[in-house]
């Protein structure tokens, strides 16, 4: 089978992510991590399935994520932990939105502001 033809398999848990809203390599797109030219050639995850990143969503309709070890937002700087909880709720929210604000995909990304990266 093509690659294209596979879709887009969690390398985590291996189960398709069927919907962008899902998809940890876009949110890490709209934070700005990904680059545009790299999103067709970095594997693919469920947001739930990247627990270092998923950890910092702090919203009523994501069900919480715990991180252990040494990246767990408990072993890390109190500050830090509120800067990324901010940054990426905000990303995911935007992530959440995506189906609905009809952008082009080079329109995704949040605009990096000093609030978004202190």
């Amino acid at each position: 089978m093509a690659k294209c033809d596979e879709g887009y398999l969690c390398e985590v848990c291996g189960r398709d992510v069927e919907e962008i809203i899902d998809s940890d390599l876009y949110l890490r797109y709209i934070l700005g991590e990904v680059p545009l030219e790299m999103l067709h050639r970095l594997p693919e995850r469920h947001i739930r399935c990247n627990p270092a990143l998923a950890q910092f969503i702090v919203a009523e309709d994501f069900q919480p994520v715990i991180c252990v070890g040494p990246f767990g937002k408990g072993e890390l700087d109190a500050e830090y932990v509120r800067q990324e909880e901010l940054r990426v709720t905000q990303g995911w929210r935007r992530l959440q939105a995506i189906p609905s604000l009809g952008l082009t995909v080079p329109e995704y990304p949040l605009a990096v502001t000093p609030e978004t990266h202190k």
